[in-house]
């Protein structure tokens, strides 16, 4: 079952989890579910099971007494917390579906309730994120097991950037920094800083330290737009009805003076123009474009899995390095002054995003008048209010 639309509230606390580095998947009770002591592990909540190496579903049997798994959990609120645990299990009916239930969970949340999971230490921690106000947790009570939770994940999140940043401030102390490279290239500054950090130079993608790219810039301003490219992913033609981007022109375009293109946004939460629109399938893992016309219905197709990782080798965790630069004797010298520091997404829930809408997809598929086809997407594309849904806040730190 689809999740209702978030309130603003609730969102609200999911920017703030996010930015404090804690990774949650989100599960909504039903009335029936509390009573019945049943919810189903719907695909983002078994996807975070799995990457979290705490169970996989798709080698569990059927039969809760047989097969069923049962995890430490407990049920977090501004006050307190209270025991409980996780069962996991496939039932012998209705084909096995996934299912994860909460002992004491009915006193803890009602009907419609947004509930987020974390991980700490091989436990599962819940979080009532409709009624518990994090904001309050954080900056004003400032204890309880909540807090410790939190403040403890953060603070393990930003172990190795603190490492780097140390690293990059004693550098920093010491002044400046001759260049490694005798002529004025763009990648001088980059390289200098390779060495004085002790990495070796190969031919990898470097430069990481410890996987957090290293990206030495001359100081710049972005610029700002409605929604945000998160990145381009093609179909997996192997899965899809059709097996090109010209098939999919083919069928949907339309004429905009001597080109043939196909420009719009598909969502799964209402149809284009063309009568497109998305649709997630759990079972399969794979995010669906439909057609209206049912002679056509699902024509590409992409696994979730893939578009996760798409978005985790883009965006990776980078510290932006600015240095001034200073011609010693006719040779380049470089003061590392600043950092901004963004973090690696939350990938655990773009499937939510994409499921609420908030995640969207470009087509920009054109034919010229040489009949020559060309793709510049499909662009998956964030709404910019939801951008703090899936990125930690960028932090910038000055070096000396």
């Amino acid at each position: 079952m689809p999740l209702r639309t978030l309130t603003e509230i609730e969102r609200s606390r999911i920017k703030r989890l996010t930015a404090e580095s804690v990774e949650i998947t989100l599960i909504q009770p039903t009335k029936t579910g509390l009573e019945k002591a049943i919810l189903d592990a719907t695909a983002p909540v078994r996807n975070f099971l799995k990457d979290h190496d705490l169970h996989d579903y798709e080698f569990q049997g059927q039969g809760a007494s047989e097969h069923g798994v049962k995890l430490e959990a407990v049920l977090l609120n501004e006050h307190g917390s209270t025991r409980s645990t996780a069962s996991l299990y496939r039932p012998r009916t209705k084909s096995g579906d996934p299912r994860i239930w909460f002992t004491k969970l009915p006193a803890y949340a009602d009907p419609d309730d947004i509930m987020a999971i974390m991980v700490h230490e091989g436990r599962l921690a819940v979080l009532n994120l409709t009624k518990v106000n994090i904001d309050h947790v954080l900056d004003v009570q400032r204890s309880g097991a909540l807090w410790e939770l939190l403040t403890e994940i953060g603070s393990e999140a930003t172990e190795l950037a603190d490492e780097l940043l140390e690293k990059l401030r004693a550098i920093s102390r010491n002044g400046l920094v001759a260049s490694v490279m005798d002529a004025r290239a763009d990648t001088a500054i980059g390289r200098t800083l390779e060495t004085a950090l002790g990495i070796a130079m190969n031919s990898a993608k470097e430069p990481d330290y410890k996987g957090i790219e290293l990206k030495s810039y001359r100081r710049r301003k972005g610029s700002r737009e409605n929604r945000k490219t998160l990145f381009a992913q093609v179909p997996n033609w192997d899965i899809s009805k059709f097996k090109s981007s010209r098939e999919i022109l083919d069928n949907f375009g339309y004429w905009r003076e001597a080109d043939f293109k196909l420009y719009c946004t598909t969502s799964t939460r209402t149809r284009n123009s063309q009568g497109l629109s998305f649709a997630l399938d759990e079972k399969a893992g794979t995010l669906n474009e439909l057609s209206d016309q049912r002679e056509i219905g699902a024509f590409a197709s992409w696994y979730m899995a893939d578009l996760r990782d798409a978005l985790l080798k883009k965006h990776n965790e980078t510290f932006w390095i600015g240095a001034d630069v200073r011609d010693v004797s006719g040779h380049d010298h470089f003061r590392f002054r600043d950092v901004i520091h963004t973090r690696k997404p939350i990938a655990s829930q773009f499937d939510i995003l994409v499921e609420q809408g908030e995640i969207t997809m470009d087509h920009l598929i054109k034919r010229n008048a040489k009949g020559r086809v060309s793709e510049k997407g499909p662009l998956f594309k964030i709404n910019s209010p939801s951008l703090e849904l899936l990125f930690p806040p960028s932090k910038t730190y000055a070096l000396a």
